[in-house]
C-alpha cells in the first residue's frame, strides 16, 4: 500500500503540475503530513458539493406539489361578474400577472395581462363595465400536482402560455407561472444568472 508521504506527493503533483515535472520532490515530513490532510479535506468538500448539486439538479424532476409547498398556497380568484378594472387592481396589488376566474369551487377560466391587452384594450372595451367572464381565457390548460417542474416548463413553452392552474380531483390547488418555474430551476446557477432572472420581472 502506498504510504502517506508518497500519496501526499502524488496529490500535490496533481494540484501543482510543476511538482509533477520535477525529478525529485524533497519536502519536510510535517509539510507532507499536513498537505495530506488538507488535500483530503478539500477532496471531501468537493465531493459533497458535487453530490448535493446533483441532488438539487434533480429538483427539475420534482413535482409541482413540492414547489407549491415552498410558496404561499393562497388561491387568487375572482368571480366572472367582476369588472376588468377591479380585477386588474387586485392583480396589481398582489403583483401577479394572472387571476383565476371561479364560481364557487369551479374553475371557469383565467384572466391574464395578455387578455387585458388584446381583448379589452385591443377590442376597445370599457374595462370599468366589462366583466372578466366575458374576456377571460375559458378552459385553461390545467395540470396535476404530480407533474414535474421540467415537464411543466416544457408545456408552458410548447403551448406559449405563462400560467398553469394546478388541479387535483376537480379541486383547484393554486397556480404556477413561468417565472416560478424559472426561479426554482436556476437556484443552483451562479449568482449573476439568478440576478438576471430576478430582474426579468417575469410574473
Amino acid at each position: 500500500m502506498m504510504n502517506r508521504n508518497r500519496l501526499s506527493i502524488l496529490l500535490l503533483s496533481l494540484a501543482c503540475p510543476a511538482l509533477a515535472r520535477s525529478e525529485q520532490v524533497d519536502l519536510p515530513a510535517p509539510v507532507l503530513e499536513w498537505s495530506f490532510y488538507v488535500l483530503l479535506i478539500f477532496g471531501l468538500i468537493v465531493g459533497l458539493g458535487i453530490f448535493f448539486r446533483r441532488g438539487r439538479n434533480n429538483g427539475a424532476e420534482a413535482a409541482l406539489d413540492q414547489l407549491m409547498e415552498e410558496r404561499e398556497r393562497a388561491i387568487h380568484a375572482v368571480e366572472p361578474g367582476t369588472t376588468v378594472t377591479e380585477c386588474v387592481s387586485i392583480m396589481n396589488a398582489l403583483n401577479i400577472g394572472a387571476m383565476l376566474v371561479m364560481e364557487g369551487d369551479e374553475l371557469r377560466g383565467i384572466f391574464t395581462e395578455r387578455d387585458a391587452m388584446t381583448r379589452v384594450l385591443g377590442g376597445g372595451l370599457d374595462p370599468s363595465v366589462t366583466r372578466v367572464g366575458d374576456v377571460m381565457t375559458p378552459d385553461p390548460v390545467c395540470v396535476g400536482p404530480e407533474l414535474s417542474l421540467s415537464e411543466a416548463r416544457a408545456l408552458i413553452t410548447h403551448r406559449r402560455i405563462r400560467h398553469l392552474p394546478v388541479v387535483k380531483d376537480g379541486r383547484v390547488l393554486g397556480m404556477v407561472s413561468s417565472g416560478d418555474l424559472t426561479h426554482w430551476l436556476v437556484q443552483d446557477e451562479p449568482a449573476s444568472v439568478r440576478e438576471l432572472v430576478e430582474k426579468s420581472g417575469d410574473r
